[in-house]
């Protein structure tokens, strides 16, 4: 009878200390969302003025974005676009786009372009490449994504858009050729794909 008596005192005690940390977790919680959100908007904010300039727009650019159902987007990898106006005009777009094939797997951009082909800013969200090679993509190993910049897409230049082992104009790193071809592929596709949607726009 006593240690049935000991085993119900542990069994309350356990349920009492359990119930204390739920409502210690759920008081941290509601304490920290709002702050974490904030964190969160922020983030976002900073990376898309990094693809798109504030210059080009005045609206919340982060409250104007939606997940495209064209097929062609979507085949394309593009996974969400953000529409920059100014004075009520489109001026800009910011995509969130896959590159596939990277040396390590899928590789998460984001982009900026122009509805005119031109590339304002890229940046790379996530990646898995090999450190002390492919992660030359990230701004803070390189400059190297800072070369999209000002670059434009055209059904003209299209050879252009390749790594300079392959013919183009982007330079490779020495000893990791798969990650930047990578890159540049998705851009060029991405970017194109997104034209010919604005051109399907313009001419309905």
């Amino acid at each position: 009878m006593k240690t049935v008596k000991i085993s119900a005192y542990y069994a309350l005690l356990l349920a009492f200390i359990a119930l204390i940390c739920t409502a210690l977790s759920t008081g941290v919680y509601f304490l920290t969302k709002d702050k974490i959100a904030e964190e969160i908007n922020e983030q976002q904010r900073i990376l898309l003025l990094q693809v798109v300039p504030q210059q080009y727009f005045d609206n919340v650019l982060s409250e104007n974005c939606y997940v495209p159902t064209s097929q062609k987007l979507m085949a394309n990898r593009i996974k969400n676009i953000c529409i920059a106006t100014k004075n009520q005009q489109k001026t800009a777009y910011a995509i969130e786009t896959i590159a596939p094939d990277g040396y390590s797997g899928n590789i998460r951009l984001l982009l900026g372009m122009t509805p005119t082909g031109e590339i304002l800013g890229v940046r790379v969200l996530e990646h898995q490449e090999t450190p002390g090679l492919g992660d030359k993509i990230e701004t803070r190993i390189s400059n190297w994504i800072l070369g999209f910049s000002h670059q434009k897409v055209t059904s003209d230049n299209l050879n252009e858009w390749a790594v300079k082992k392959d013919g183009g104009k982007f330079d490779q790193f020495t000893g990791a050729t798969i990650t930047p071809r990578a890159v540049v592929s998705q851009v060029k596709n991405a970017a194109l794909s997104m034209l010919d949607e604005l051109n399907q726009e313009n001419q309905q």
